[in-house]
């Protein structure tokens, strides 16, 4: 059983998708770096200084006013943006790709190889027809 496993974790597929699951932890946290530091701020400073990450809706207080339950929209809406981002990524990606299997299928196959019977044929045809 174990050869068994260890025959199957080295297959390629298996590999080339713990690559691919790695790598897109990583897009997905400098999507959201992105997201965060680079588009939030501005939009916040276009809407009047506001901090997305502050926006929340709180539902109780505790006995001495502070807020106990909290909705954090705020950050809902960063993910969502965060999400957007990346799949519109995705979809370049997988657009780029199809475009390339397009022009792949797209190109004409080579004429077939003509045998040299069919070709000795044709040269003693012609020469026929000379005569």
């Amino acid at each position: 059983m174990l050869k068994e496993f260890k025959e199957f974790a080295m297959k390629g597929n298996v590999v080339d998708l713990a690559v691919a699951v790695i790598i897109g932890a990583a897009f997905g946290n400098i999507i959201s770096s992105f997201v965060n530091d680079i588009i939030m701020p501005p939009i916040g400073l276009l809407l009047g200084g506001i901090d997305f990450k502050e926006l929340a809706v709180v539902l109780k207080t505790t006995a001495e006013g502070a807020p106990l339950v909290t909705m954090k929209y705020g950050l809902f809406v960063n993910a969502l943006i965060d999400f957007i981002i990346i799949a519109f990524a995705i979809f370049m990606v997988f657009k780029g790709i199809n475009s390339l299997k397009k022009k792949e299928e797209q190109k004409p196959a080579p004429p077939p190889a003509i045998s040299k019977e069919v070709e000795l044929l044709s040269e003693i045809r012609d020469l026929l027809s000379k005569k």
